[in-house]
């Protein structure tokens, strides 16, 4: 009996759809959602905005970047939601099996290396913040180890793991943060902020869109993972509007009045400033925890696609200890560049599976896998055209920046591959059925 609540607790459906009884409402998606959005990369994002835009501006540019990436995520999401399978499973469809394989392995190595990364900042971080309240010293190292197993954990026992630790951190993150702003800006009122100088160069309301947007253009196209998990469509697109247009909009909005108000960009430093030290140590652990826990899940995922044969929390696990032992070692210094350009690879594979969708649903069943022709060359020629739009209008060093469409190359390249995936898709309707 405990060996199957074991069995039960870890099993997180991986290569097949999330049975209809396994799903919840909108609650415990957006609870999961907004958890991996509240990092502190969102609150430098914030506090950029905040910095180098009037008060009017920042908010009109969060509300309109927010609506964007919550419709984005709806779209890929409700495939998700309707297939019940992951993004790197769903991508069999457009792509066909060899094709999802080199799609999973381009997320899966994509943010496997994030997740280092960020396990790095974690480490560092977490070291400033201990050191700065409380005076003690604890090695960078040893909070990386501490952190990654903390996040391989959560991620091994899957999106479960996920949902329990979202449904604790979120609230508490959204007071902290809620209370930091109350302290700091009750000295303030709306026209002191909102005439307060620049503290940097300024940014252009699209400028800031493209920012905004570009911050989580591979978190939404990954909507999927999370998405299946979720009952209805409609609880999909609720989770949708509440995390990434309402939840991310908030954490922005607080972020951008702190730092008109402070002239700080890190909200850690300043909970440090008015007096949260253990406070801001809390949201430093929760934030990056949460967050990162979708970067190790997700890739996870892509790579349980690749070794089918291997349980996904024995492929967590591994990833997880490498992914740490490289953070400690600091590898990943060297893989930025890398990184960023596989990042850029990911969006064009939303546009392709979304589009393909909308032409095609009847085909997105799990029965009809073995079926599925073993690579779908003009998906892959779309996948290739739309990464190369990526790399001409991505500044550089990361591509030649020689072309503007929409200022966010990440939505460049979906955008690219959606029209072309939507001809495609139609040509082949009737051939393909």
């Amino acid at each position: 009996m405990e060996q199957v609540d074991q069995k039960k607790l870890i099993e997180d459906y991986e290569i097949k759809p999330v049975p209809q009884e396994e799903r919840k409402n909108w609650f415990y998606l957006t609870m999961v959602w907004i958890a991996g959005i509240i990092a502190l990369s969102a609150t430098a994002l914030g506090g950029a905005l905040g910095s180098g835009m009037s008060l009017n501006q920042a908010i009109f540019t969060a509300g309109i970047g927010c609506f964007l990436l919550a419709v984005f995520n709806a779209f890929c999401g409700i495939v998700g939601n309707k297939t019940g399978l992951s993004t790197a499973m769903i991508s069999t469809f457009a792509l066909g099996r060899y094709g999802s394989f080199i799609v999973s392995i381009v997320i899966a190595i994509s943010l496997f290396g994030w997740f280092g990364v960020q396990l790095d900042l974690f480490g560092s971080s977490l070291y400033n913040v201990i050191y700065d309240v409380f005076g003690i010293e604890i090695g960078r190292k040893w909070l990386m180890i501490l952190g990654g197993a903390l996040m391989t954990i959560t991620s091994m026992i899957g999106y479960k793991g996920l949902e329990k630790l979202s449904v604790v951190a979120t609230p508490l993150l959204g007071i902290l943060l809620i209370g930091s702003a109350f302290i700091v800006l009750r000295e303030f009122n709306f026209n002191e902020l909102n005439n307060a100088a620049l503290s940097m160069d300024p940014i252009s309301i699209g400028g800031g869109i493209s920012l905004l947007i570009g911050s989580l253009a591979i978190g939404v196209i990954i909507a999927p993972d999370f998405s299946r998990y979720s009952k209805s469509n409609k609880d999909t697109v609720i989770a949708s509007f509440l995390s990434y247009f309402l939840g991310y909009a908030v954490v922005l909005v607080l972020a951008v009045l702190l730092a008109k108000a402070t002239s700080e960009v890190d909200v850690v430093a300043i909970m440090i400033g008015i007096g949260w030290g253990s406070g801001a140590m809390l949201v430093l652990i929760l934030a990056q925890w949460t967050t990162n826990n979708t970067n190790l899940y997700s890739s996870a995922l892509g790579f349980s696609v690749v070794f089918k044969a291997v349980p996904k929390y024995i492929i967590t696990i591994c990833a997880g200890i490498i992914g740490t032992t490289f953070a400690v070692l600091g590898i990943y210094d060297n893989f930025i560049t890398f990184l960023n350009i596989l990042s850029i690879m990911i969006p064009p594979v939303g546009g392709i599976y979304v589009a393909d969708f909308l032409l095609r649903s009847h085909r997105y069943d799990f029965s009809r896998m073995e079926s599925i022709r073993s690579l779908n060359i003009m998906s892959i020629l779309v996948w290739a055209i739309a990464i190369f739009t990526a790399f001409l209008t991505s500044a550089p060093p990361l591509g030649l920046g020689i072309l503007t469409i929409t200022n966010a190359p990440a939505i460049d390249a979906f955008l690219a591959a959606f029209i072309l995936q939507l001809i495609i898709s139609k040509f082949n309707l009737d051939k393909r059925g």
